[in-house]
């Protein structure tokens, strides 16, 4: 079985150091009797790991160094060896080297060069004391082989909850009030706006600008409608809006929805002449004096100012006979319900 004692690769130089010491004090010949066992002697088998590899070798030799040098004969001083190089060998004993390697280390924005020995990023980053952060990003990943001239970059990742308030519109609601004239309006009630909670998680990458995403969102106070009231002679004058005496009316007051038909100056048995001696025609229209009085000047919406200057026996009650000037006039305007208007 392997020996994972993970000596620090200090020890290896100083291992080495030890060993050549100690060859040098005596015969040239003598290092060879230090570290091999005589040609006489029987080979022992030993296990090398390299590479991720595990292969059996034959060898005379005494210590770890001797059966190294057989097989790495430059053993550099960050290079991982599983035991002391002066180590005495064994039969069927387990031998791992690992040489370091290059590597170029990008923390964020600080960069890094150096050699190490170990056997994974994961491995790299602990012999460093560098540590990740839950949400930070590494490539290659951890658990991956520490390559030749690898290059391992870390991606700090922030991440932040923050609570946001935003602004609800308030509705605006339109009331009718009789007591305002047509297109004009008041604001009765201004209200509020209301208010909104936002909960965002801000992820930030190295020197990115945040990604934010909403997880959620709450209404703190709900919007109060702006009441505005209008006029509603705006709604009850659709066709005075499109005649030219529309903006110089005044309304008395009064509004009489009534039946109204149409007459015109040649009828049988009329004269032409009104119960207030004008001539019928356009503008003269018959009521019940008892309900409008003659002489009442009135307003039509479709038909246009009017006198109550004539009178009619069918004319009875909530009934207007409207005059007109041609045959083909009145029987277009035809019998219609419709309110009327008393000026002042």
């Amino acid at each position: 079985m392997i020996v994972h004692d993970h000596k620090p690769a200090t020890f290896v130089a100083a291992s080495l150091l030890a060993l050549g010491l100690l060859l040098g004090t005596g015969a040239p010949g003598r290092a060879e009797d230090a570290t091999s066992a005589p040609a006489s002697a029987p080979a022992r088998t030993v296990w090398l790991a390299q590479d991720g590899n595990e292969s059996q070798y034959p060898t005379r030799a005494l210590t770890i160094a001797g059966f190294l040098r057989e097989h790495e004969p430059a053993i550099g001083g960050d290079d991982y060896v599983s035991a002391p190089l002066d180590s005495a060998l064994y039969e069927g004993m387990h031998v791992e080297y690992r040489p370091a390697v290059s590597v170029i280390l990008f923390d964020g924005d600080k960069q890094r060069e150096l050699r190490s020995s170990a056997a994974s990023v994961e491995a790299l980053l602990a012999s460093l004391n560098v540590k990740l952060g839950p949400s930070d990003e590494i490539a290659p990943s951890l658990d991956a082989r520490l390559l030749p001239n690898a290059v391992v970059r870390i991606v700090r990742v922030k991440t932040w909850i923050a609570k946001m308030l935003k602004t609800i519109p308030q509705p605006v609601r339109r009331r009718e009030v009789a007591s305002l004239e047509r297109r004009t309006s008041r604001v009765i009630d201004p209200g509020a706006p209301g208010r909104r909670e936002i909960v965002v998680r801000f992820t930030q990458r190295g020197n990115e600008s945040p990604q934010r995403t909403t997880l959620g969102s709450r209404v703190l106070r709900a919007p109060h409608p702006k009441i505005v009231a209008v006029g509603s002679a705006a709604l009850d004058f659709a066709d005075v809006a499109r005649d030219r005496f529309a903006i110089a009316m005044h309304i008395a007051g009064s509004a009489v929805q009534m039946v109204a038909t149409a007459y015109v100056a040649g009828c049988y048995g009329c004269s032409g002449i009104t119960a207030l001696g004008l001539p019928a025609g356009h503008g003269i229209v018959a009521v019940d004096p008892s309900f409008i009085p003659l002489g009442t000047k009135l307003y039509v919406p479709g038909y246009g100012r009017a006198v109550a200057g004539d009178t009619g026996a069918a004319i009875k009650g909530r009934r207007i006979d409207l005059g007109f000037n041609s045959l083909a006039a009145a029987l277009q305007f035809g019998r219609r319900q419709i309110k009327v208007y008393v000026l002042r």
